[in-house]
C-alpha cells in the first residue's frame, strides 16, 4: 500500500481509512486507528490526534506524539479558534499565531480541522510539525476529505 511517511495519494490514503474503519462502531477506536494511519504515513509530523467537545470544550482524545495539554477552551488557540470559526486552520509559524498555545515546543507549524457529526461541531482534527510551512493546500483538501471519511464513520458509531 504506503511506505512510512510516504503520503502522495490522498484518495488511496481516504479509501484505506474507510475500509479500516468500516465494520466498526466503536468511537475510540475511530479515533486511534486514524491518528494512527496518519502519523505513520505523514512525512514531518510529531504530533497526530483528535481533541473532542465535552462540557463546551475540547478534550483530548485519541493521538500520536508526546503528551498533550488535556482541555482547550473554544477560541483559544489553534484548535479552539479551528472550532469558533468552523474552518480549517492551515498555521505556517504558530509561533506567530496569537495565542497558540505550545503543548510540544518543538512544534513550528499545525493543520486543524473541524469534525462535523449530525450538523453538530464534534471535535477536531490537529496535526503538527516540527518543521515551518509544513502543510500545503494539497496537504488541507487531503486531510479535510480524510476527515469527511471518519464523520461518516463516526455518525454510524456507537
Amino acid at each position: 500500500m504506503f511506505q512510512p511517511g510516504q503520503i502522495k495519494d490522498y484518495q488511496a490514503l481516504n479509501t484505506a481509512l474507510d475500509h479500516l474503519l468500516t465494520g466498526e462502531s466503536d468511537v475510540i477506536s475511530h479515533l486511534a486507528n486514524a491518528s494512527s494511519l496518519l502519523n505513520y504515513f505523514l512525512d514531518d509530523v510529531n504530533w497526530v490526534g483528535f481533541y473532542t467537545m465535552k462540557n463546551g470544550q475540547l478534550q483530548l482524545g485519541p493521538f500520536q506524539g508526546l503528551p498533550a495539554c488535556v482541555t482547550i477552551p473554544v477560541g483559544r488557540g489553534v484548535c479552539g479558534t479551528a472550532v469558533s470559526d468552523n474552518r480549517t486552520m492551515r498555521i505556517a509559524d504558530v509561533h506567530a499565531f496569537p495565542g497558540h498555545i505550545a503543548c510540544d515546543a518543538n512544534s513550528k507549524s499545525e493543520i486543524v480541522i473541524p469534525i462535523t457529526v449530525n450538523d453538530e461541531v464534534y471535535g477536531v482534527l490537529d496535526i503538527d510539525a516540527p518543521i515551518t510551512d509544513r502543510f500545503t493546500e494539497e496537504d488541507q483538501t487531503g486531510l479535510e476529505a480524510f476527515v469527511r471519511v471518519l464523520e461518516k464513520h463516526l455518525a454510524q458509531a456507537n
